[in-house]
């Protein structure tokens, strides 16, 4: 295990930014690895105001975990960006160096990976995905070391679905794109990645089969969303936004300590504690 500096800083950057988990399980890692000089804070964030918020920090800071709307907003701002990040043209990590050096990283898409693969799911022979933007593209991301078929992605307007198909090509992912519509019938494929908005797919609940296949829904907050209970009564395998987040929250934490293994179990119960503290 490798050693990191004391009296360091990190946070969350987005807006709307109160409900986010990612403290809970950033200082559950500091506190399990001994980092007592580590501190981790949240702070609501437009694009407008990324600019000045960045130039004004420190040497003590260390990194910064990136939500909505700030993941694609922020590429322009870097020194550079990684791999994965390029290639879905979003990032959810920055990694800050003693010299002001601003690296951005996507720990989404290799989260999404080790969450399916914690549960057992290593191959598909084809999936859909709901909605479109920056996770869905991390979602494509994903699939493309898991998926052995074609993605339907479900979305609304032609807008979104030449987007969908675009980083299809980009990402090297068979996709074909469906209207909104018709998102009832994503619900037969084995492994079904919703991405959109709190409430979005609601709706589809009573659409759920008989014998689901597996439902990977970003959300958690709230949680379960309608969908993911109509899934789980009907016996289909379930994963929560708290799986992604626990996972890409792992990868931050030792990109930006410099310490691993990250404390996965302490991180997760800690946030299962903050959504439990919530009533949800």
């Amino acid at each position: 295990m490798t050693t990191a500096p004391h009296h360091r800083r990190a946070a969350v950057l987005g807006s709307p930014i109160a409900h986010s988990l990612s403290p809970a399980l950033h200082r559950a890692a500091y506190a399990a690895l001994g980092l007592p000089g580590w501190s981790y804070d949240r702070f609501e964030l437009t694009e407008d105001g990324l600019p000045a918020f960045l130039d004004g920090l420190g040497p003590e800071w260390a990194g910064l975990s990136l939500t909505m709307p700030l993941k694609r907003a922020v590429i322009p701002l870097l020194d550079g960006i990684g791999e994965t990040a390029a290639a879905v043209e979003a990032v959810n990590t920055v990694i800050l160096g003693p010299d002001g050096h601003r690296r951005g990283e996507n720990t989404d898409v290799p989260g999404l990976v080790a969450a399916l693969r914690e549960q057992g799911v290593t191959r598909v022979p084809r999936a859909a995905v709901l909605g479109a933007g920056a996770t869905a593209s991390s979602a494509l991301a994903a699939l493309a070391q898991l998926c052995d078929g074609e993605v339907t992605a479900y979305v609304r307007g032609p807008e979104r679905a030449a987007e969908m198909r675009g980083w299809g090509e980009r990402l090297g992912v068979p996709v074909t794109t469906a209207a909104w519509a018709d998102a009832a019938r994503a619900l037969d494929a084995p492994l079904v990645i919703a991405t959109t908005p709190a409430g979005a797919t609601d709706a589809l609940a009573a659409a759920v089969p008989a014998a689901p296949g597996i439902l990977f829904d970003v959300l958690y907050e709230p949680w379960p969303t309608a969908l993911a209970a109509a899934w789980s009564a009907r016996g289909g395998r379930l994963l929560g936004g708290l799986d992604l987040l626990v996972h890409q929250a792992v990868l931050q934490v030792e990109a930006m300590t410099g310490v691993a293994p990250a404390p996965i179990e302490e991180m997760r119960a800690a946030g299962e504690a903050a959504l439990s503290s919530r009533g949800n």
